[in-house]
């Protein structure tokens, strides 16, 4: 299987966020990826080949030009204004009726943001579009043939939305990369499944009324589970999209089989879709014990779990990209990667 990577992730390193009311060292750090490519050298996946640069345009296809210019040079505005240097962080933040653009350095982050979790430091653009190259240069294989690539992307995507960041997200990499399929393809349909633990809210806003994108979710309730605003059995798509939304909201404290009976029912659905590819936004989040699932109520699922959840997947016999999400739980990270990839392959 081939994996794209590539080292300009080092360069988004922020020092803190704000989780649960108190400023803490950042979860999501550089170091997950380096667990990553050590078991996947491991285990012998591979080979591991740099991304190409596919410019700004695919990117603007998903994102808002006013949110692109902002994520390239807030932080040095932050900054001259005089915020923080350690990382751009909102202070305000403008919800529900607050819908006014603001050009403030010091404001713009509140416009931008909808929570205190994605810090944004000077190479946070630079890695993030990196990660969306990745993710591009994995699409580009499937339509060049390839059955299946992992895209090692980092900061993740899945809560990005058209014009938000969050949620350690900034450009939404699985987003992305189905639009790039779907334009490249002549008549081509995507079908999006999201395993993270928590809900892609970004992806699910900016296909919601699509119907040539399936996005399908399972994911921790939002009644007690981040991003909590959105993710519930009801939301199911509205003007054209209707009826190409669908997410499966779990309790916590989920196990391996509860898990597997929800991702049949995910992959049912995708086989009635009968898309041509598959993105996959695999988080690792739902593993028992993760730290950051672990602050609302996570899942419970064990290591011998994930190969199983690529085996089921692997049956669409789809061309399928696999998009790095989450996961938290640093000594089991490689591992379970690992672990699905394998399956996949099986």
């Amino acid at each position: 299987m081939i994996v794209i990577a590539s080292d300009i992730h080092l360069q988004h390193n922020p020092p803190h966020e704000f989780l649960d009311g108190a400023l803490v060292p950042i979860f999501e750090t550089p170091v997950r990826v380096a667990i990553i490519r050590a078991a996947l050298e491991r285990a012998a996946i591979g080979p591991v080949v740099a991304p190409r640069s596919f410019g700004i345009e695919p990117v603007r296809a998903v994102h808002d030009d006013g949110y692109l210019t902002y994520l390239e040079t807030i932080y040095d505005r932050w900054v001259v204004a005089g915020g923080a240097p350690e990382a751009v962080i909102p202070g305000t933040l403008a919800v529900r009726w607050m819908t006014r653009p603001h050009t403030h350095p010091l404001a713009a982050p509140g416009y931008y943001t909808f929570d205190t979790c994605a810090p944004i430091v000077a190479g946070t653009y630079a890695a993030a579009r990196a990660a969306a190259d990745i993710a591009l240069t994995g699409a580009e294989r499937l339509l060049a043939g390839e059955r299946c690539v992992y895209a090692l992307c980092r900061p993740p995507g899945h809560h990005a939305g058209r014009d938000l960041c969050g949620g350690y997200c900034f450009l939404n990499n699985a987003a992305i990369a189905a639009e790039y399929l779907i334009r490249n393809a002549a008549g081509a349909t995507c079908a999006i499944l999201d395993i993270d633990v928590h809900h892609g809210n970004g992806t699910q806003q900016i296909f919601y009324e699509r119907n040539d994108v399936l996005f399908v979710s399972i994911h921790a309730s939002p009644d007690y589970q981040y991003p909590f605003f959105l993710g519930y059995a009801d939301e199911r798509g509205a003007g054209a999209g209707e009826g190409y939304n669908l997410n499966l909201p779990l309790a916590a404290g989920v196990g391996n089989q509860e898990y597997l009976t929800a991702l049949d029912q995910a992959l049912r659905a995708i086989a009635d879709f009968a898309p041509r590819f598959l993105v996959l936004s695999a988080g690792f989040d739902t593993f028992a014990g993760d730290p950051v699932a672990g602050h609302g109520g996570g899942f419970a699922l064990s290591a011998a779990v994930y190969p199983q959840i690529g085996r089921h997947i692997a049956a669409l016999n789809l061309p399928t990209l696999v998009v790095q999400e989450g996961g938290y739980a640093i000594e089991a990270l490689g591992d379970n990667v690992v672990g699905l990839l394998q399956g996949l392959e099986e």
